[in-house]
């Protein structure tokens, strides 16, 4: 075991590194997936766009900022603003237009109809930003990289990637676990998850609820694919990638689990880029390996219950 430690050492510590900010990202798509089904019981595919265009939308506006003169600290604000405006534009358009529509319809038809504005949405990209790779990595490379001890050697690795995106994730979870357990209308939004028509018996506007709710889990999803943008080229099909990802953190967490989310994104990002480090091949399927082991244990998920239904 030593000796193996000696000889791999630094690739685990990098594969540690990489799969904390993988996981960080992740954490972010997949707790607000999994908002938007604690409240509005529907499982959104169409998820994942609302990731890439949020990454699309921070490259282009931290290139036409940088083009302006600015310079790259305007990059990282460009990462927060650009997810802020994608969440408040196609939140509200894509709740009160189309799902509002579906509530309470077979989950059948509202996997369809998501699916459906997926695809839209997914050449609607096309449409606007092409197929060629964009990329805008000013505010990463402005941050520059830290040393980082690990087993007596010394890993370089990006302080963008070390402290912003963890940084990010956790406050995003305790964020939001303080909202919804601190503030009036966190609670009223438990309140309709626990119960929906207790809640609305009780004189709750349940459509104001779904909107706000599924407006802020749409700005958590374009946050996610903000912060991803400048550490890879975007590419037409990073949306699809990212819900699959997102469904297993859900599956693995149990439907409706905030917190369960990060544990649940952690074991992923880690399990992944072990993966990539030790074992390429299992990379892609390793993800899926591991939501398959949790769900044999226990089918409703880590943290979640088994509900009853009445027939």
């Amino acid at each position: 075991m030593v000796a193996w430690f000696e000889q791999n050492g630094l690739l685990l510590g990098l594969a540690l590194l990489d799969g904390l900010a993988y996981a960080a990202l992740v954490f972010l798509v997949a707790v607000g997936l999994n908002l938007v089904f604690g409240v509005l019981r529907i499982l959104n595919v169409a998820h994942g766009s609302l990731y890439a265009i949020g990454a699309y939308t921070a490259a282009s506006l931290g290139i036409a900022l940088a083009a302006g003169g600015l310079g790259p600290w305007a990059s990282l604000v460009a990462l927060v603003v650009a997810a802020a405006v994608v969440g408040a534009v196609l939140g509200p358009l894509i709740e009160g237009l189309i799902l509002r529509r579906i509530y309470g319809q077979e989950e059948v038809l509202q996997l369809l109809v998501t699916f459906a504005l997926f695809m839209i949405l997914e050449d609607v990209q096309k449409l606007v930003w092409g197929v060629q790779p964009v990329h805008h990595d000013a505010g990463l490379r402005w941050l520059g990289t830290v040393d980082v001890p690990f087993g007596g050697d010394v890993i370089p690795f990006t302080a963008y990637q070390l402290y912003v995106l963890p940084g990010v994730a956790l406050l995003t979870l305790a964020g939001l676990a303080w909202f919804l357990r601190r503030t009036l209308t966190g609670r009223v939004i438990v309140a309709v998850t626990t119960d929906r028509e207790a809640a609305t018996a009780m004189g709750i506007d349940a459509r104001r609820v779904f909107l706000l709710t599924f407006t802020f889990g749409a700005a958590l999803a374009a946050l996610g694919g903000a912060l991803s943008s400048p550490t890879a080229a975007l590419v037409p099909g990073i949306g699809a990638q990212t819900i699959v990802l997102s469904f297993a953190v859900v599956a693995i967490a149990g439907l409706g689990q905030i917190e369960g989310a990060a544990l649940s994104a952690l074991m992923i990002g880690l399990g992944r880029s072990i993966a990539v480090y030790f074992a390429p091949e299992f990379e892609v399927v390793m993800p899926y390996l591991i939501m398959v082991a949790v769900l044999l244990v226990r089918p409703q998920g880590l943290f979640g219950t088994t509900e009853t239904r009445r027939v």
